[in-house]
C-alpha cells in the first residue's frame, strides 16, 4: 500500500472547490444544494444506472462524460430525483447547467448535474437557480467546505459521506477525494446512490475512464440495502492535472498505484453507504472465500447480502447460518453445500458455525455477542480455488418499512 488515508472529500485535492446552499427545493430546514468547480478544466468519467428507467441528470451525464471535451462544475440537489420527469425534467438539467455556466463564465456542456429525491415531482428550477447563483461567489476550497456539501447532499441519509487519500505518482503528490449519498433504493449494479470523486492527478480520459468503470465492480456495484437499483444511480471522476505528474496515459506502475488509491476512497464511501442503511442498526459484511472463479464469489456474496431473511436475522442477532447457506444455494452459482465452512466475525470475537455444511456445537450467547456490534461480517469458505469477494449491507429493520411508507409525505 503506497498511499495515505487523509482528512477531507471533494475539495481535498488541489484546485477543487465546492459551496452549499439551502434552496428549500423539498426541505424548509436545511441546506440542499451543492456545487463543484475545479479552477482547471477536468478529464471526466461516469458510471450510471443500469435501470432502464433513467433520471434526466443521468441522461444529461452521460452525454458530457461520453462526448465532450471536458467538465469543470457539478450541480447537485437533494429532495427531488428529477426523475420520470419527460422533456421538461431534461430541459430543466440544460438550464441548470446555463445557471452555472454565466456564474462561473465556463462553458454550459461543461456543467454536470445531479439529483436525489422523490421520483416523478419537477424541479423547482426557479429555486435551483437561485441556489446556483447563491453558491458560486462563496465557493472556497476548505476541508470545511467540502464537508458542508457532502452534508447537503444527504436525503434520508443520516450521517455525511467523505473519503480522501494522497499518494505518490511521478515524485508528485497526487489527492483523490470524494463524497457520496446514499441510504435507501440501495442495490447492486450501482444504487440510489450519488458519488462525486475529485483528483488532481493528470491522467488521460480513457484512462481516467478505465480505472473507475473496472473499480466500481469491486466498490459500489457490491452494495446493497433494499434490493432495488435506482433510477438516478451516477459516480462522477473529475481530474484536473493539477497535481503536475507525468500524466498516466496507459497501464503501467503509475496507473496501478492510482487505481489502488482511487479503490480506497470508493471501497471507504460504499461501505458508508451500506453502514447507513434506511433504519439499519448494524453493517453487514459478507465475504466469500475458495472460491473458483471471481464470478462465482461474486454471485454467492450479493445473494446473501440481498436476502431479506439474513438481513433480519442480523437484525435479531441471531447465527441463522440456514438462511445463510440458503441463499447461497438459490444464488444460480454451483458449490458442494457439503463443503462450505462458516464463520461470523466482529470487533467483539470471531467463530467458525457450521463446518463442512454441518453446524458445529457452538455457543448461541456467544454468537449473539458478535452479531451485536455496529459492524458484523460472516465468511463463507466453499474450498473450490483461491478467488474471493466482499459484498456489503446491513441489517433488515422495523424502521425501514418506517422510513418508506411515508418517504414522500
Amino acid at each position: 500500500m503506497n498511499y495515505k488515508e487523509i482528512e477531507g472529500g471533494v475539495t481535498a485535492a488541489k484546485g477543487f472547490q465546492s459551496a452549499s446552499a439551502a434552496a428549500g427545493i423539498k426541505y424548509k430546514d436545511r441546506q440542499d444544494m451543492a456545487l463543484i468547480y475545479s479552477e482547471a478544466p477536468c478529464r471526466a468519467a461516469g458510471t450510471f444506472t443500469t435501470n432502464v428507467v433513467k433520471a434526466a441528470p443521468v441522461t444529461w451525464d452521460q452525454d458530457i462524460v461520453y462526448h465532450k471535451p471536458f467538465a469543470q462544475a457539478v450541480v447537485i440537489n437533494a429532495g427531488i430525483a428529477n426523475a420520470c420527469t419527460g422533456a421538461e425534467g431534461y430541459g430543466y438539467c440544460k438550464e441548470t447547467a446555463e445557471a452555472a455556466a454565466e456564474a462561473l463564465r465556463i462553458p454550459e456542456e461543461a456543467v454536470l448535474v445531479a439529483s436525489t429525491g422523490v421520483i416523478g415531482m419537477q424541479l423547482p428550477i426557479d429555486r435551483i437557480r437561485a441556489g446556483v447563483k447563491a453558491m458560486a461567489p462563496v465557493l472556497d476550497g476548505s476541508l470545511e467546505s467540502g464537508t458542508r456539501s457532502a452534508q447537503a447532499i444527504m436525503t434520508t441519509d443520516t450521517v455525511k459521506k467523505e473519503a480522501g487519500v494522497q499518494v505518490e505518482l511521478g515524485g508528485k503528490t497526487v489527492t483523490i477525494g470524494g463524497m457520496c449519498k446514499g441510504s435507501g433504493m440501495i442495490h447492486p449494479n450501482m444504487c440510489t446512490m450519488l458519488a462525486f470523486i475529485t483528483t488532481d492527478a493528470a491522467i488521460s480520459k480513457p484512462m481516467l475512464q478505465a480505472a473507475l468503470s473496472e473499480d466500481v465492480n469491486d466498490t459500489y456495484n457490491m452494495v446493497s440495502v433494499d434490493g432495488d437499483t435506482s433510477t438516478n444511480d451516477t459516480v462522477l471522476l473529475l481530474a484536473n492535472a493539477m497535481a503536475g505528474n507525468p500524466e498516466i496515459t496507459e497501464k503501467g506502475a503509475d496507473y496501478e498505484a492510482f487505481r489502488a488509491a482511487l479503490h480506497q476512497v470508493n471501497e471507504t464511501l460504499a461501505k458508508k453507504i451500506a453502514g447507513d442503511g434506511e433504519g439499519c442498526t448494524a453493517l453487514f459484511e459478507v465475504k466469500i472465500v475458495g472460491a473458483e472463479t471471481k464470478e462465482q464469489a461474486v454471485t454467492l456474496s450479493k445473494s446473501v447480502i440481498t436476502s431479506s431473511l439474513t438481513k433480519a436475522a442480523i437484525f435479531g442477532r441471531d447465527a441463522n447460518w440456514g438462511r445463510i447457506l440458503c441463499a447461497m444455494g438459490y444464488s444460480g452459482a454451483q458449490f458442494d453445500p457439503e463443503k462450505v465452512d462458516l464463520f461470523f466475525e466482529s470487533a467483539a470475537g470471531h467463530m467458525q458455525i457450521i463446518e463442512n455444511g454441518v453446524a458445529l456445537n457452538y455457543s448461541e450467547e456467544e454468537a449473539t455477542k458478535i452479531l451485536s456490534c455496529p459492524e458484523v461480517r460472516a465468511v463463507a469458505d466453499i474450498k473450490m480455488g483461491s478467488e474471493t469477494a466482499m459484498a456489503w449491507g446491513c441489517d433488515l429493520t422495523f424502521d425501514y418499512v418506517k422510513i418508506n411508507a411515508d418517504y414522500r409525505s
